[in-house]
């Protein structure tokens, strides 16, 4: 392990537990299978979708990804305000789980900055690829300039990107630091920032605490990180739209960076009286 890279110190026997409710053995089946099968739908009909106009496309893979999210059985709660996050934005959120990805989709269709290693996941990697992800190889450091590059001119392009600039997932009890990279990039472009905090909740209740059902965390296996969900009873994923943050009002990157981060983990403070459920 690279003693340089963003580490947590969640791990699955300690913050992937579910203590709520659970299903039974023949119902998680269908739900792992019905989650798989819209993947997979979206892996064959990515070829066709990217054929269409921005305008009918991007809402298909709003009801694509909130299909994925649903058919996993995990309801979708959206907090904020509608139509926010206009095209040439860099979307950034705390990350905890693989089903943040098509949780921000459903919200905030756009191209997703991944590692690399994601490439070889099944299903899920030839998806990305085909919707434009763009990969990082961590380990190589040397490959971060033209990495920056390549994002601030996706931005200038007006391509939507959307970030997880902790660069590892947590469980949501904690949160780790926004690295600066990133931001850098939107400061080339004379992008705007738009932060979004992603929660797991075992109900929809402000006052509840993580769900650990939905973190996928440390060297936990995909395929048992898959099975916790589709076994999580009143699993909810919460995602609350923040205020934008131009980058041009900031002087440089790691300040950017830090106000992302602290309006993302300032949870309690940036409540929004809009709210939608799905």
């Amino acid at each position: 392990m690279n003693p340089w890279l963003p580490t947590s110190p969640c791990t699955p026997p300690t913050c992937a537990r579910h203590d709520g409710r659970t299903r039974g053995r023949a119902v998680a089946v269908v739900l792992l299978l019905a989650g798989c099968a819209c993947i997979l739908a979206g892996v064959l009909g990515a070829p066709f979708v990217l054929l269409l106009g921005a305008v009918r496309r991007e809402r298909l893979i709003r009801l694509w990804a909130y299909g994925v999210v649903r058919a996993f059985g995990v309801r979708v709660r959206v907090i904020g305000p509608p139509g926010a996050g206009a095209p040439g934005t860099l979307v950034v959120a705390n990350h905890i789980s693989w089903l943040d990805i098509p949780l921000v989709a459903a919200v905030f269709p756009g191209r997703m900055l991944a590692q690399s290693e994601i490439r070889n996941w099944p299903l899920l990697g030839r998806l990305a690829a085909v919707g434009g992800t763009l990969f990082v190889e961590r380990e190589r450091f040397r490959a971060l300039p033209t990495t920056v590059r390549h994002i601030a001119a996706a931005l200038r392009g007006g391509s939507r990107v959307v970030a997880f600039p902790e660069g590892t997932t947590w469980c949501g009890r904690g949160g780790g630091r926004f690295g600066p990279a990133v931001f850098q990039a939107a400061i080339d472009a004379n992008a705007t920032i738009h932060p979004v905090r992603i929660t797991y909740r075992t109900a929809p209740a402000e006052h509840t605490a993580p769900a650990g059902a939905a973190a996928f965390v440390g060297d936990d296996p995909l395929i048992a990180s898959l099975w916790r969900v589709v076994t999580a009873a009143g699993l909810t994923a919460e995602i609350r739209v923040l205020p934008q943050i131009p980058a041009g009002d900031c002087p440089d990157r790691r300040t950017l960076a830090r106000l992302a981060q602290t309006a993302v983990a300032n949870d309690s403070a940036n409540r929004s009286p809009e709210s939608v459920h799905h």
